[in-house]
């Protein structure tokens, strides 16, 4: 396990390595990029512009396709449709529109920001700029707070 965590840690695999998990996390799976961005740049400090940025196209690409999921649910959510809940979410999305994707960087509820953004068939590449926006904030937000309470090692 520790060859393969070192293995991984290596600059040629791991930004590839973000990329992936960015991605992934940026699905409705489960799964958290940021120890893995931390990770990387803890170990090669000056892939700090370049982690994030990776981590910040894989996070985006990642809620492009939950958009793309999103969009296609339409039919299937249709059952719903006349709950306070919904009814409340729909128009607060279609209020702010594809700016809502700004917050799309929220744990546990910016994944389905996405999707239901997608249902809602907001403009898909205004959806993906305001994703990435928000996306690439929370990288540098979160990289930089862990480097301020982790800083040994780091950027020296």
């Amino acid at each position: 396990m520790h060859q393969l965590l070192t293995c991984l840690a290596l600059p040629e695999f791991g930004l590839s390595t973000v990329f992936v998990i960015a991605f992934v996390s940026a699905t409705l799976l489960p799964l958290g990029s940021e120890p893995a961005v931390f990770g990387l740049i803890k170990l090669n400090p000056e892939l700090f512009w370049p982690a994030i940025l990776v981590a910040t196209a894989g996070n985006t690409l990642g809620g492009m396709l939950t958009w793309w999921m999103g969009h296609g649910a339409h039919s299937a959510i249709d059952r719903w449709r006349h709950s306070s809940v919904h009814l409340r979410a729909l128009g607060w999305l279609e209020k702010l529109g594809p700016k809502a994707c700004l917050l799309s960087w929220l744990p546990g509820v910016g994944d389905p920001l996405c999707a239901v953004a997608g249902w809602l068939k907001l403009p898909f590449w205004p959806c993906s700029v305001y994703m990435a926006i928000g996306k690439l904030a929370r990288y540098l937000t979160m990289t930089l707070v862990l480097i301020w309470f982790f800083p040994e090692g780091v950027m020296a």
